[in-house]
């Protein structure tokens, strides 16, 4: 392998490059000793029964627990989010308006009637935040880590895991545990290609395992146009694994990631807008002299000319009342760089103690990218200008947990402290003339204006205790255990001009239990049940108002709290396997700000408690699998979750029994897997509900359908020294399907009975892809 052929890669190649060289430099006889590995071992294994596939069935959990794995992953077209493939499992709905599901701006998730940013992730155990768009508190999991590198993913809706690092997780966690280095030595290597100019490669080299030694390092590129108007989203990614370990279970190990991250936005439309332009309707670039005459009509100095002046396009269908210049901008786009590090230890105390320590860093930078017509370029005398919203991160942390085992007890103790910096800006730059890159970073440069500059510093600290009892020989399993969490965040105004607040403000709570049972009917069945609370920090949500409105909202404000009660009941056989859980949620004092303009224009908004929200619902997966050549997971999901209070804004918002916004009442899933000798087949079926798109319910979005399919050959070892070589050919959206994927993109509003909020994100139409897999 030569290091030198990724040109100008990110810097952690070089350093991980000389150190997999070095150590692909030793004694062969080491490696050759080595057995050839097992199922990747990982750390924080979750309890499920099959590893292979998608598992529904997690016998002994007090509450639903659910997993991937990387078998799953890898039917999946390459380079796909490991968010989108836990849309297969029951109550978990998953939009994006990309194919890959990894365009961060439409990305969405939501468990049980929780939205993303009231859920928590982890990766190995380190923090991921809410996964926000803005680069807040974390970080997406495809920036974390490659595809291709995560062994497994635990989904835990509801009643996540008592010692989860997390202050967002009121609905449920999502944990990607990592692949451990292969104890043989070898190079992975994956090419794909597809639709609108698709291509991306991924490489891999392991050092195989030395006296308990072993390492990987991987290089992920990517450049993919968009599948409807101008532009490219482009990635560069190496992640970094080294892993020794002695004695029993003694190991320590190391993750580094690098992600550069450049992407070309799709643009918001309105369910009027798609109606009348077309769900292919995009932003005006590269027309320039489109968007300078749109804009010298907002600023009065020159009229709308539609078609005749350059126009792409026809505003005759929107109505008459529609403003025209909401339909149409010229430019979006995001960057995102960041870098990550991990460093786990694991070790045996004794014959019935461990010990499990992670420190972690990350540091990240963000630039979003707007062409705005709204604000003039005074050096140029341009009726645009390039609006940017800026972030920057930068947090360290810890996590420990002791595990003792004494008699039928289970005892962990553990600790998690995290200290973050944050900042967020939003500044104006010059444009000069035709404008077409979104890669560079603007913020290199003095802007012509500022509205704010805001600094945040964030301090996390959560201990938590539980004991895991046994009974009835293992039959009856009883967890007891609750946490205590504070969360503060301070925040200080840099610049005068901002119209945001600074101050401080904490989320503590001293008690926060979690009680399940679980309990063996026999060896294929058991029932169980769980209660947890939790609260979620407030983060930087207070300070998104006025000065004011902070200081006379801050004593009465109060976190966002949510109380959880599930029951369920699994079964597993030779040939079937089955779940069914119901679930009951009191989502309390819920937060909303609420602002008097729109999201593409710069208000300070004003936090409210408008009331709580109560959830129902129930979910049923069932896997059928009569031989070792058919596998077939269906799921169906009901849903049930409404507000329980109006509120005031400028007058009376009656959402009072009113559904919550996004989130579908109705979802349904099959998934058929067919394996034939070296030939498998996959082709999979999701119908998501109908969603609301705003407070009172007067818009929504309709129910659809959406196939996918996937076939792969693999050769084995056709060629000397090559292990294993398999082609795959996957088809997104069969049925060529249009519809509204991501929903709430700009945010939510009390009412639009005519469907004039920008807010939808429009999904892709039919795409293919081909991928080759080599394994040296």
């Amino acid at each position: 392998m030569s290091c030198n052929r990724f040109g100008s890669a990110p810097r952690l190649l070089a350093i991980s490059c000389g150190l997999a060289l070095t150590m692909a430099a030793l004694p062969a006889a080491a490696n050759e000793a080595a057995p050839d590995p097992s199922p990747v071992p990982v750390a924080h294994k979750p309890k499920t029964t099959n590893l292979e596939a998608v598992t529904v069935v997690s016998r002994g959990e007090t509450r639903q627990v659910q997993s991937i794995s990387s078998v799953d992953l890898k039917q999946a077209v390459p380079g796909t989010s490991a968010l989108k493939i836990l849309g297969e499992l029951p109550g978990v709905q998953f939009q994006s308006s990309d194919p890959f599901g990894a365009y961060e701006w439409s990305t969405q998730i939501t468990l049980h009637g929780f939205d993303q940013s009231r859920l928590g992730f982890t990766l190995d155990g380190i923090p991921l935040g809410n996964m926000s768009y803005s680069v807040t508190n974390g970080m997406q999991v495809s920036r974390a880590i490659s595809t291709e590198n995560i062994a497994s993913v635990e989904l835990a809706q509801g009643a996540g895991a008592l010692g989860t690092a997390s202050n967002s997780n009121l609905g449920g966690t999502i944990q990607y545990y990592s692949a451990d280095p292969d104890e043989k030595a070898g190079v992975r290597f994956n090419q794909m290609v597809g639709s609108d100019s698709a291509a991306r490669s991924y490489v891999r080299l392991d050092t195989g395992d030395h006296h308990g030694f072993s390492m990987y390092v991987s290089y992920t590129g990517s450049d993919t146009d968009k599948w409807k108007g101008y532009g490219a989203q482009k990635y560069q990614q190496v992640n970094l694994k080294a892993l020794y370990q002695w004695g029993d279970g003694n190991r320590i190990s190391l993750f580094a990631d690098e992600s550069d991250r450049h992407e070309h936005d799709y643009m918001d439309l309105s369910k009027t807008s798609a109606k009348a332009l077309g769900y292919n309707y995009d932003y005006l670039q590269p027309n320039w002299k489109a968007a300078l005459q749109m804009a010298n009509a907002y600023h009065n100095t020159g009229a709308y000319g539609g078609v005749a002046n350059g126009y792409p396009g026809s505003m005759s269908g929107l109505p008459a009342d529609y403003d025209w210049l909401d339909a149409s901008y010229y430019s979006g786009g995001g960057i995102r760089r960041d870098y990550l590090t991990g460093l786990n230890g694991q070790f045996t105390l004794s014959d019935h103690s461990t010990l499990e320590a992670t420190v972690y860093d990350q540091t990240s930078k963000g630039e979003g990218q707007w062409t705005t017509p709204y604000v003039s370029s005074p050096a140029s005398g341009l009726p645009v200008s390039m609006r940017t919203t800026d972030y920057a991160l930068d947090r360290l942390g810890g996590t420990a947990d002791w595990k003792y085992t004494v008699g039928n007890n289970d005892i962990v103790v553990g600790l998690w402290l995290e200290q973050a910096q944050n900042t967020t800006e939003r500044n104006y730059f010059n444009l000069y003339g035709p404008f077409s890159n979104l890669f560079d970073f603007y913020s290199r440069d003095t802007p012509f204006r500022r509205d704010f500059l805001q600094k945040y510093t964030m301090q996390t600290g959560m201990a938590y205790a539980q004991d895991t009892l046994h009974f009835l020989d293992d039959r009856l399993t009883v967890n007891v255990g609750t946490k205590a969490l504070y969360a503060n965040t301070k925040a200080q105004s840099l610049v005068a001009t901002s119209s945001y607040a600074q101050g401080q403000i904490a989320a503590h709570s001293g008690f926060l239990p979690q009680v399940g049972v679980d309990y063996k009917i026999d060896q294929h069945q058991d029932i169980y049940a769980s209660y947890s609370k939790n609260i979620d920090a407030y983060g930087m949500l207070p300070f998104s108002t006025s000065q004011s409105a902070f200081d006379s909202s801050k004593s009465t404000l109060k976190p966002e709290s949510s109380q959880t009660y599930e029951l369920g009941y699994r079964v597993q056989t030779g040939q079937f396997e089955a779940s069914a859980d119901l679930y009951y949620t009191h989502f309390a004092n819920r937060l909303l700000a609420t602002t008097p303009c729109s999201a593409i224009q710069t208000c300070a908004s004003v936090l409210s408690n408008v009331g709580g929200v109560k959830s129902k619902g129930a979910d049923v997966a069932v896997v059928w699998h009569p031989n070792r050549h058919v596998r077939w997971l269906n799921s169906v999901s009901w849903n049930n979750s409404k507000y329980q209070n109006d509120y005031l804004n400028g007058g009376l918002v009656e959402t009072r029994g009113k559904y919550v916004v996004g989130i579908p009442s109705w979802m349904y899933s099959s998934t058929l897997n067919l394996r034939f000798g070296h030939l498998s087949f996959d082709v999979d079926g999701k119908y998501t509900g109908r969603r609301y798109i705003t407070y009172t319910n007067d818009s929504s979005v309709g129910g659809y359908w959406l196939f996918n399919a996937g076939v792969n050959y693999d050769f084995g070892r056709v060629i000397r020294d090559v292990e294993d070589i398999s082609v795959g050919f996957n088809v997104y959206n069969l049925g060529n399907q249009r519809y509204f994927a991501s929903v709430g993109t700009s945010g939510w509003v009390a009412s639009d009975p005519n469907g004039y909020w920008q807010t939808l994100q429009v999904g892709a139409p039919r795409q293919f892809f081909f991928n080759v897999n080599v394994k040296i």
